[in-house]
């Protein structure tokens, strides 16, 4: 569209201005009425803050005339929904208004039903503290760990460069360095994108171990070792499987590889870049802690750990009884729910595969907890978190800190136009078509991603200080509260069975956890015995 507007208004001038002198001077008055239209074009093409105008020019300013009527829409979209704050758009707005820096209250009070069966809140105390948002940070770092890292509560998730455009990366990055919180390069490689901007990066290594792979596709040591070792490089994550679409290996469709991606993840072009289901370098859970100690030596001691999505119970517990037997232990586990997006998986993977993020969380908080090993591994949590509201509420249930991928992207400016895996995204966020990833301004989408993530981590700290709190630390799972019915209330305590330290290294387990225990093995991801 850039093009054709260009051209087109070259035609149009050209015409107007030939007939005016040619044939009459009064074809000079019809400059009046295409003059501002082709002005409005220009100031669409040479504007910064909106990709799709920039993109589009003229076309693109319906959209946002149309959003002149959407404060009604959201209200529908809101009363509507039985499940606490959903992805909609009133969502959207928040994290559009905190990358903007635009005032993020709202009138008339409370948006949702509260006394609809779902609705969740905290309870707040009569002696608030404040709560510095700079303080809200965490160590990452296991006894075994020599170069810990102080990581934000609140962090970019895994999304690949090829998935996302080279200018998207760039201004993620950006966002991170200025903002002092890290950013998950996704498995599609460790890209110059990447790197370029100086912010904190967790290199995250899947199946295809793209940036540190062999010809063949195996895992190379000394690839792995010269990448790992960069400063920008904090931590190092072994994707296991993600929440979109798990125990199917990640997707690039051929229409967004380019020879720069092809290059950098070390694969051919042409055809769609399918990561395998299962990982080479190792086949048993013995086996992935020896792999992880190798990839933390090769690092030089910084922190490393592995992502998935919960599925079969006793895989999960067969990897802490072989942290016992082995004595390595993970420095951090990134759990990704179900529900988590991506730009290409098929439909059921997405809808009907893999454990939600909040029944998971627990389960890999308890298991560690268990075993007593949760004091010494860090739990990050992935999974359609936006506001404070869904930090808060993860982080009382056992995780430490969370990443968040499509609120990240919304600070991009991403409009959900939902044309991820098609490589036509109007936005420039998820293409690699030049022409429009020209729309996507590094510089000004950099500060919107700080300002999303500062602004949120705020909203964190008054919500903790008002709950009379001085660190998200001192969250618990009894200060989540939830409408069970309509006269009853629960919190999350009571709604979910929480294990006490150390219940599972003895000869009497928890009832819930027995079967899935008797079939866990050190030495095995397979078992005999039939378990959950």
């Amino acid at each position: 569209m850039r093009t054709l507007f260009v051209v087109g208004s070259v035609v149009v001038t050209v015409a107007v201005a030939a007939a005016a002198v040619l044939s009459n001077p009064a074809w000079w008055w019809a400059f009046a009425l295409v003059g501002p239209i082709i002005a409005r074009g220009v100031v669409d093409l040479t504007q910064t803050r909106q990709a799709v105008r920039r993109n589009f020019p003229l076309i693109g300013n319906f959209r946002y005339l149309f959003e002149l009527i959407r404060p009604e829409i959201n209200q529908y979209f809101v009363e509507s929904n039985t499940d606490g704050m959903p992805f909609n758009r009133d969502v959207r707005s928040l994290v559009y208004q905190r990358a903007k820096k635009e005032p993020d209250t709202v009138p008339f009070g409370t948006r949702l039903d509260v006394n609809q069966v779902g609705y969740e809140w905290v309870n707040h105390s009569l002696a608030p503290v404040h709560v510095d948002p700079e303080s809200l940070r965490i160590t990452i770092g296991s006894p075994q760990c020599e170069k810990p890292y102080s990581a934000s509560i609140f962090n970019v998730s895994a999304m690949s460069y090829g998935s996302l455009s080279k200018n998207a990366v760039l201004a993620l990055n950006g966002g991170a360095k200025l903002g002092h919180f890290a950013h998950d390069t996704g498995e599609g490689g460790l890209s110059p994108y990447h790197l370029e901007p100086g912010g904190d990066l967790i290199w995250e290594i899947g199946t295809g171990y793209f940036s540190a792979r062999t010809l063949d596709g195996r895992f190379d040591a000394e690839k792995f070792k010269d990448n790992a070792t960069r400063p920008q490089v904090k931590m190092t994550e072994l994707k296991l499987s993600q929440g979109a679409k798990p125990g199917h290996g990640g997707i690039l469709p051929a229409a967004k590889l380019t020879p720069e991606i092809a290059a950098i993840r070390g694969v051919p072009l042409g055809k769609d870049v399918l990561s395998p289901p299962a990982h080479s370098a190792f086949d048993s859970p013995i086996g992935l802690l020896e792999f992880l100690q190798k990839m933390r030596q090769l690092s030089g001691g910084k922190p490393v750990g592995f992502k998935l999505c919960v599925g079969k119970r006793r895989e999960f517990l067969s990897i802490c009884k072989a942290m016992k037997t082995t004595g390595i232990l993970p420095d951090f586990i990134t759990v990704d729910g179900g529900e988590g997006g991506t730009g290409a998986a098929p439909l059921e993977f997405s809808n009907s595969v893999g454990a939600p993020l909040r029944e998971s969380l627990i389960f890999v908080h308890n298991a560690l907890t268990g075993f007593g090993v949760r004091k010494h591994v860090r739990v990050l949590c992935s999974g359609k978190i936006v506001t404070g509201f869904d930090l808060v509420s993860k982080l009382a249930i056992g995780a430490d800190a969370c990443n968040s991928a499509r609120a990240m992207m919304m600070a991009l400016g991403c409009i959900q136009a939902l044309r991820c895996n098609t490589n036509e995204c109007p936005t420039g966020v998820a293409t690699q078509k030049p022409s429009l990833v020209v729309g996507l301004d590094v510089g000004h989408k950099t500060t919107r991603v700080a300002s999303y993530h500062r602004e949120t981590v705020k909203t964190v700290a008054e919500m903790v200080g008002a709950m009379g709190l001085t660190h998200t630390s001192e969250l618990r799972p009894w200060h989540v509260l939830k409408r069970t019915d309509l006269a009853e209330v629960h919190h999350y305590g009571e709604l979910y069975e929480f294990i006490e330290e150390g219940s599972l290294l003895g000869n009497t387990v928890p009832a819930s956890f027995a079967r899935s225990m008797a079939a866990a093995r050190a030495d095995s991801f397979s078992s005999t015995v039939q378990a959950a």
